[in-house]
């Protein structure tokens, strides 16, 4: 009988170790499957435009190209006023992260430079003048409307919009922090900076 209670005794002991073990590694891949959904959802969120920019910008355009053809048949040209939105913001599938899986932390170790994510443009053609046997054509057009936005987009960097997209960056971190918070984790970008002339620090 006295053998019989020592049997009981041992294998609760025993049953309780192995548990323990099983319940300790539940758990542990249970916050590593948290860590790794918290991430895709933040990378999930793809592109967050914080800054709009508009531009309006006078294109003349004139046939240069074949150019004794054109005194023959007469030259084409037109002015293009152009209006556009540009969108500056951040895509977040380029950020880089790790997570502390024991104190529950996602750290966020590096955050992409803001980049145009959009342009909506809108073309007016004004003073369109065409030579007798040399027309607009469908590709005379499509290639001003693409030059026509080439010049919107190359005066992008000298607008100041990156600049103070970069500025914006805390209130994408922010949107991250919340994101993470929703289940109890916590976002550490403590360590970030913020690339610029200055290299400053993020502070909350």
């Amino acid at each position: 009988m006295e053998l019989l209670f020592i049997g009981l005794a041992i294998g609760a002991v025993a049953a309780y170790f192995i548990f323990a073990v099983f319940n300790k590694e539940r758990s542990k891949s249970k916050t590593n499957e948290q860590s790794v959904v918290l991430m895709d959802k933040i990378k999930s969120v793809c592109k967050f435009i914080s800054i709009e920019g508009d531009f309006s910008e006078i294109y003349h355009y004139e046939n240069m190209k074949e150019k004794y053809l054109s005194l023959v048949l007469g030259k084409k040209k037109a002015i293009v006023l152009v209006n556009a939105k540009a969108h500056i913001g951040f895509d977040l599938s380029k950020i880089q992260m790790q997570s502390d899986n024991e104190h529950k932390k996602i750290i966020l170790t590096n955050f992409p430079q803001p980049e145009l994510l959009t342009i909506e443009t809108d073309f007016k053609y004004y003073d369109k003048r065409e030579g007798w046997a040399n027309p607009f054509t469908t590709s005379d057009l499509t290639d001003i409307n693409r030059d026509a936005k080439k010049a919107i987009v190359d005066k992008i960097p000298q607008s100041g919009l990156m600049d103070q997209a970069r500025k914006e960056a805390l209130d994408t971190i922010v949107l991250m922090e919340k994101i993470v918070e929703t289940i109890g984790w916590k976002l550490d970008y403590t360590a970030l900076t913020i690339e610029d002339s200055k290299n400053k620090k993020i502070e909350k």
